[in-house]
């Protein structure tokens, strides 16, 4: 198997209060868990092929508590990427080349699908917005805790960054409308922090 490794920036907002019970494996506030993930690649290597600059989205639905599995997942890849960084993304991002993400495959039900896309991806000190052409938006401001400092939580369970604090922010805004799914809302649950995977 190709050796690889990305890092860069992990975000996500959902259709949860925050902060979101499904982090430690609790019901969803609203019985079901709809979220927009993404990543963004600031470093990274497929073996020869450079994934540096290059975005991957996931549309996420869980009908009840996420430890229960049966979720509903789509993956979304930047459009810009060649062949051979489509093939690199696919791979890493579904997890059928190994790595952290593999871990949730017993979790997925069923893929809705997977497709290039156009991503355009801001993040600076938590506060993050994330489009995908053909799914949607957010846009997320960090939450503010003691002293003015983000509200942070770690060592959580259910973690896409491993050994990474995830930075807590509300959704200025949410929209999806993707394989039936379907949300508008704001004030709601979303997250960031830095990612690193290998395999």
């Amino acid at each position: 198997m190709t050796s690889w490794n990305v890092k860069g920036t992990y975000v996500e907002a959902c259709n949860c209060e925050a902060i979101c019970p499904c982090l430690v494996f609790s019901p969803p506030t609203e019985g079901s868990c709809t979220a927009m993930v993404g990543w963004h690649i600031d470093e990274g290597l497929f073996g020869d092929t450079t994934l540096d600059g290059l975005s991957t989205a996931l549309l996420v639905h869980s009908p009840g508590n996420m430890k229960d599995g049966n979720w509903k997942v789509a993956l979304y890849v930047d459009d810009r990427a060649s062949e051979e960084q489509n093939q690199a993304l696919m791979g890493i991002f579904s997890g059928q080349s190994g790595g952290h993400l593999a871990n949730l495959g017993p979790l997925i039900g069923e893929v809705l699908g997977a497709a290039p896309a156009s991503i355009s991806f801001n993040e600076s000190a938590g506060d993050f917005s994330l489009s995908v052409a053909g799914l949607g938006s957010t846009e997320a401001k960090v939450l503010e805790g003691q002293g003015g400092g983000a509200v942070t939580v770690s060592g959580h369970p259910l973690c896409i960054s491993p050994g990474e604090a995830g930075v807590i922010a509300r959704s200025d805004k949410l929209e999806l409308d993707g394989y039936g799914y379907t949300l508008s809302v704001e004030g709601k649950m979303a997250m960031s922090s830095a990612f690193s995977y290998s395999g």
